[in-house]
């Protein structure tokens, strides 16, 4: 190699060497920010003064569950996954359901509802499912996309079948249900919808209308809950709670 080929390519080495030190830089800055980032959103939680009353959501994927270890950390009430559609029915409802109740946690079922069952048979298969209790949580209906069938009903078709479905539910416990629904849900069927409490999904930002349950968190951490766990607070003091339930 001659002297003058050298040159350039020493100064060519020189600028990648220099090139891969800031790209190293720079992913060092981006993981740190978000670790920092993480770090803030995993204990983030609206203020506990005015929402004075936390709970959680549970089904299978949370694996079995030490339910008085969940009560003694700031753990209100609950609701657990019950049923899916028309004959699904979550394998840990019936062991979660008696274990919490046994912890004196105040608990509620949900039922996943889904396009492809009519409402009847979805109401029919939660009441063949859930016990009535009379110090029960009103009962939820889980509206969203996620995992839902890929044909889309219009607004007047899914009003009728969810009140198909409300109608079966709300006979047997006495109490008028409460909607969990996701910000796109609502844009799309917010309208259609009948008159009830709604339980809102807004993560780390109010809901942007009335609400009775906000989950504001989807990879919480409680004690007696191996991995991520969804978070909610209650709209109200204890007494509006007890009314309520």
């Amino acid at each position: 190699m001659s002297s003058a080929e050298s040159g350039p390519k020493r100064r060519l080495g020189r600028r990648l060497a220099i090139g891969v030190l800031v790209g190293l830089v720079v992913l060092g800055v981006v993981a740190l920010v978000a670790l920092v980032g993480w770090r803030w959103f995993a204990t983030w939680e609206p203020d506990r003064d005015r929402y004075p009353l936390r709970g959680i959501d549970v089904s299978h994927h949370q694996g079995p569950i030490d339910w008085p270890t969940v009560a003694k950390d700031d753990v209100a009430f609950a609701y657990i996954k019950a049923t899916e559609g028309g004959g699904h029915v979550d394998d840990r409802f019936a062991t979660n359901w008696e274990q919490a109740r046994a912890a004196d946690v105040p608990a509620g079922a949900y039922h996943f509802f889904t396009f492809c069952r009519t409402g009847a048979e979805q109401g029919r298969n939660f009441v063949d499912t859930v016990p009535v209790e009379t110090d029960a949580l009103p009962p939820a209906v889980d509206l969203e996309f996620d995992g839902q069938c890929s044909d889309r009903p219009s607004g007047d078709a899914l009003r009728a079948e969810l009140e198909a479905y409300l109608a079966v539910v709300e006979k047997v416990y006495g109490k008028p249900a409460i909607l969990y629904v996701t910000p796109d849900f609502l844009d799309e069927y917010g309208d259609s919808l009948p008159e009830r409490d709604l339980w809102w999904r807004a993560i780390v930002s109010s809901p942007d209308g009335d609400w009775r349950i906000w989950q504001y968190h989807f990879r919480a951490s409680v004690d007696g809950i191996d991995g991520p766990v969804d978070l909610n607070v209650f709209e109200g003091d204890r007494d509006a709670f007890e009314a309520w339930r």
